[in-house]
């Protein structure tokens, strides 16, 4: 066989299902094969399509994300999408085409250093221009993106790799072993300090996020009888409309969530990296709280965060080993004075907004009644985010996708194609600002193609909604070249696709109108007109810890 059949058929014993990506000159060869082996793939418009597409695959199946991508520009428009991917620690498979091996260096037509460019935002990468090395470099990059703490993985293979025949496949496998903490020694010391503390809290991000984890985790708490909080990334892990679930926490985090955080006098944290949109300046947190830190890569512990316990575990392993111990112990009435002051803090997240217009978080929420338990909820980055953090309640892992570490506008839409290929029984509904849904709207044309029957919010503003809050709050209302009004009829829009669409602009008739979208089996674009000065709140400012948490009109919370 030759080097694209090869690939191809690995992909296949892999158990991969389906593939995105864009044909170019140096796959030709690749996408020659495809054809040939009826292999699974769904053509997007455009690169940045397709590797966002791919990571709402992923995130939603937990299997690898496979994108395909020739060379030079169509490498390069891969970058945004590797860089998130890693960020988030979802695993991808990105092949990229590569000009002949004999012409590397020359500035060929079509020519990117793609290695070079992405050896910061992957896990790995090889450039393969030989045959001989493609069997090992493949083998290899499998394990790499899907071992310890998940991530994207890179392969730029030359032209004529594709084309050259291989007849006896010698597979040279670089493992390295990965070694973790003893948690038999670890954990009983976790559970004295759990013990001694007054004031204890947890909080897991998406290391948690798994099926596996969410039973250890629901039964770990009520052992416990605690209150969990989770990053952006866990979000979905415990139902969130459990009584002891608080939400997210961080810059736009819950209430209760965020003052949880800041007097609790231990953290126990797992499987999250510590972002500054999480804890702000992580040393003055560390100052006031003792941080036992639990994470699958070692690199994240005392990087943002001092610990006063730092573990290197996977999460599934860790809180089996928790619950093995806290069987033994009687923990359960320790804390309920402090649950009972955690649980009343939820009263102080009432926000009776009395505006007329359409409001996002009215949306969101007739949305989260009618769209079902199971569905899939996709967002863009901004404003429709947070509010869709803050008020969708998710009831299961891997539900909730969206741009976590990078923030990127676009990913939505094209992250919406991959979830809904991995999600086909339920309904897969995406929230996304008007600005960022400009960024890749030619991928409606690929929600078209493949019938995917998603539901497509448009919050619509007419500006960039959180750069444009920033501006108001920290800039004096100087709204630099935020406003949209010039933003086209994306009614129109959906018509030249041939998607239906609808329009939501009044509170009176919302209700029924989104009951009737989510009834839809096929895509349905809404355009939900809004009242533009709606900010997110509560909010940190930026740098500042959850302590400083203000919401409308400056209001404290304590």
């Amino acid at each position: 066989m030759n080097g694209a059949q090869y690939i191809l058929n690995f992909l296949k014993e892999k158990g991969v299902k389906i593939s995105f990506g864009y044909p170019g000159g140096a796959v030709l060869t690749l996408y020659d094969e495809m054809a040939k082996m009826n292999f699974p793939h769904i053509l997007t418009r455009h690169e940045q399509g397709a590797i966002h597409a791919a990571e709402g695959y992923a995130k939603v199946s937990g299997e690898v994300g496979v994108v395909f991508a020739t060379s030079g520009p169509g490498a390069t428009n891969l970058v945004t999408g590797l860089a998130n991917a890693y960020l988030d620690s979802t695993p991808i498979i990105a092949i990229t085409g590569q000009v002949n091996s004999t012409t590397i260096g020359r500035d060929s037509f079509q020519e990117a250093d793609v290695t070079g460019i992405t050896t910061p935002i992957t896990k790995h990468n090889f450039l393969v221009k030989d045959i001989n090395f493609l069997p090992s470099a493949l083998h290899n990059a499998w394990r790499i993106a899907t071992e310890g703490r998940k991530g994207p993985v890179l392969l730029d293979v030359t032209k004529d790799v594709f084309a050259a025949e291989i007849s006896s496949p010698v597979v040279k496998m670089d493992e390295k072993a990965k070694r973790y903490d003893d948690l038999h020694k670890i954990v009983p010391q976790i559970v004295k300090e759990l013990k001694k503390a007054k004031r204890p809290h947890i909080l897991v991000g998406g290391g948690v996020n798994s099926n596996e984890c969410r039973e250890l985790l629901e039964k770990i708490l009520k052992r416990l009888n605690l209150c969990v909080s989770t990053t952006m990334m866990a979000k979905g892990v415990i139902d969130e409309n459990e009584e002891y679930a608080l939400g997210i926490t961080g810059m736009h985090g819950k209430v209760a969530a965020n003052l949880s955080m800041v007097h609790c006098d231990l953290l126990l944290a797992i499987g999250t990296r510590f972002s500054d949109r999480v804890v702000g300046n992580g040393d003055l947190y560390s100052e006031k709280h003792k941080v036992i830190h639990v994470d699958i890569d070692a690199a994240e512990i005392n990087k943002n965060v001092p610990a006063y316990i730092g573990v290197c575990a996977r999460a599934e392993e860790f809180l089996k080993a928790l619950l093995i111990v806290l069987e033994k112990e009687d923990v359960k009435n320790l804390w309920d004075d402090w649950k009972s002051k955690v649980l009343s803090w939820k009263e102080l997240e009432k926000d009776d907004v009395k505006i007329s217009g359409l409001l996002p978080q009215d949306v969101i929420k007739a949305v989260n009644k009618y769209a079902g338990d199971r569905a899939v909820v996709v967002t863009d980055v901004g404003q429709n985010q947070m509010f869709c953090a803050q008020h969708y309640k998710m009831r299961y892992p891997n539900r909730f996708v969206t741009s976590g570490g990078l923030g990127t506008m676009g990913f939505g839409l094209p992250a919406a194609v991959g979830s809904a290929v991995s999600n086909p029984d339920n309904n897969t509904v995406l929230f996304v600002g008007d600005g960022g849904v400009q960024m890749t709207i030619q991928e409606l044309a690929t929600v078209k193609k493949v019938n995917l029957p998603i539901k497509i919010f448009i919050l619509d503003n007419r500006c960039l909604g959180m750069v444009r809050q920033w501006q108001e709050l920290f800039y004096n209302k100087n709204y630099s070249h935020t406003i949209l009004d010039d933003n086209p009829d994306f009614i129109k829009i959906a018509e030249a696709y041939g998607i239906k669409s609808a329009v939501l602009d009044e509170k009176s008739d919302l209700e029924q109108e989104v009951k009737r979208i989510c009834e839809e089996k096929e895509p349905v674009l809404v355009h939900c007109r809004l009242y533009r000065e709606e900010n997110v709140y509560p909010m940190i400012p930026p740098g500042k810890n959850p302590e400083d948490m203000f919401g409308r009109n400056n209001r404290k919370f304590e």
